[in-house]
């Protein structure tokens, strides 16, 4: 049903249905456009709040000042960290005292956000205000990552700002290097590159942690996220059990059952293998892998300790670029996951995915005083003329046309062809599932990761666990019988 939803969406937005789509060849510039439809709002003020990430400095830096002088709207954006943002606007759009008028709404936090019916149906409100909708806004443009803020209605509740992949990076220099590729031939019997399943992934991290040893240097061959944090769960259930096979978090995305006996398939010998196997690349990955979080790991690769990993890629523009913080400049590729057989072919039929795509929207809160003045500032945002500039100063893409933009067709090589990847392959990722009851069902997922990152619990018993303890959940939840 997910999966369904998801391509249902894609074809709704293709036909035009979500949204009216026009292509602008008005003789009006966007800025002309802008100053007449935002007429009737000169002098309000409109008050946003957001994560403070590159994404939304942008918007508030390169973005507001612009729309403020064409629209006279005035709007102030609150940057915060991200749980002090959920906190306000939660308790904002909980109340209905509509102090924010536009608000960040992560994918993973967003069927919780429609099942209180706390955002604003944009669809609907383009229908009732048809003056408002700007030409140039085309949200079939948008990639597939638009999929995450479609209701079950099929109408768009957030225009998106920020999307990247977690997925596949590899130090180039090492991958290449005459010396290493011999000597891994030599040992393994295949020629050194990317691993494109789960085996070949070890036997490069196992090689390179080795190669480390035996040079006395501070190398090894694979990133783990194993802090006590949630970002170890989440490196679990979005990240390498989807590559495995094991998707929406081992539910039934039918009958909401982790359990295989009912089923789901959390506590399936898949699932089981998977995590075991994680665990165990801890062997590979250098010390501060216990106590990393997504930064951390990012920090390592960067630091050039390991030779391939699993890494938010927002992180992937510094890493490959900046040398104030970077030791591998020039130095960086990425790729698709590892796959278990078969998990590529069920992503391409919309029966699974290959791992995650994060990233949030901008959405109106039901309780916002000013909807309208709001929208337009979503639509500005979402300029096409826009986002070349935005893509390469935030490392984000939210629109195909993007792609092709000259800005970022000069910066791809530049970040290990990264644009490329989120071009070619961004459909076969998949952000969280569409669950109301995320938050609640995810401390269990962390309870019992940790405990088998810690080796308190082993991978089989973690997994038994969490199948489980999701199933009582979901029923003390009323979500299932």
């Amino acid at each position: 049903m997910l999966r369904k939803l998801a391509f249902l969406t894609i074809v709704v937005m293709i036909l035009g249905t979500t949204l009216p789509m026009a292509t602008p060849t008005y003789a009006q510039t966007p800025e002309e456009w802008f100053a007449q439809a935002g007429e009737p709002y000169q002098g309000v003020t409109i008050k946003g709040v957001s994560e403070r990430t590159a994404p939304s400095q942008f918007m508030l830096n390169s973005m507001v000042p612009g729309f403020t002088e064409a629209t006279g709207i005035n709007v102030e954006f609150e940057l915060t960290s991200w749980d002090e943002m959920y906190e306000k606007e939660i308790k904002d759009m909980e109340s209905g005292a509509g102090i924010y008028d536009f608000v960040y709404i992560e994918q993973d936090f967003i069927f919780a956000a429609l099942e209180k019916n706390w955002l604003t149906d944009l669809t609907q409100l383009t229908a009732d205000n048809p003056d408002l909708l700007y030409p140039g806004n085309d949200v079939g443009d948008f990639t597939s990552f638009a999929d995450n803020f479609v209701g079950e209605d099929g109408h768009l509740y957030g225009f998106p700002f920020e999307a990247f992949l977690k997925s596949y990076i590899y130090r180039t220099d090492l991958f290449e290097d005459a010396d290493i590729q011999a000597a891994f031939n030599e040992q393994y019997g295949w020629d050194l590159r990317p691993a494109v399943n789960w085996d070949e992934y070890l036997q490069i991290a196992e090689f390179f942690t080795n190669w480390g040893k035996e040079n006395d240097l501070e190398l090894w061959g694979s990133t783990v996220t194993a802090a006590a944090h949630p970002a170890t769960a989440y490196e679990i259930i979005e990240s390498i059990w989807p590559a495995w096979g094991v998707y929406y978090w081992g539910l039934n995305p039918e009958t909401l059952k982790a359990t295989s006996a009912n089923g789901g398939s959390a506590d399936s010998p898949r699932a089981k293998e998977a995590l075991a196997y994680w665990v165990n690349m801890l062997n590979n990955a250098p010390p501060e892998a216990r106590t990393s979080t997504w930064d951390e790991v990012a920090a390592s690769f960067g630091a050039g300790r390991t030779a391939q990993g699993m890494v938010y890629l927002e992180n992937v523009g510094w890493i490959a670029q900046d040398e104030d913080r970077s030791l591998v400049t020039g130095k960086v590729g990425v790729a698709v996951p590892p796959l278990y057989p078969g998990v590529l072919n069920d992503a391409a039929l919309h029966k699974g995915y290959v791992g995650y795509y994060d990233g949030g929207a901008l959405g109106i809160p039901h309780s916002s005083k000013e909807k309208e003045a709001s929208f337009l500032w979503l639509q500005w945002m979402a300029r096409k003329d826009l986002q070349g500039e935005f893509a390469t100063t935030a490392g984000r893409v939210v629109r195909n046309s993007t792609f092709t933009d000259p800005l970022v067709l000069e910066a791809d090589p530049k970040i290990g062809n990264y644009f490329t990847l989120m071009s070619t392959a961004g459909p076969l990722f998949l952000g969280a599932p569409p669950f109301p009851f995320h938050r609640s069902l995810f401390e269990i997922y962390l309870l019992n990761i940790t405990k088998a990152m810690t080796g308190e619990l082993t991978a089989e018993e973690a997994c038994d666990a969490i199948a489980q303890q999701a199933d009582e959940k979901l029923i003390e939840l009323g979500y299932t019988e």
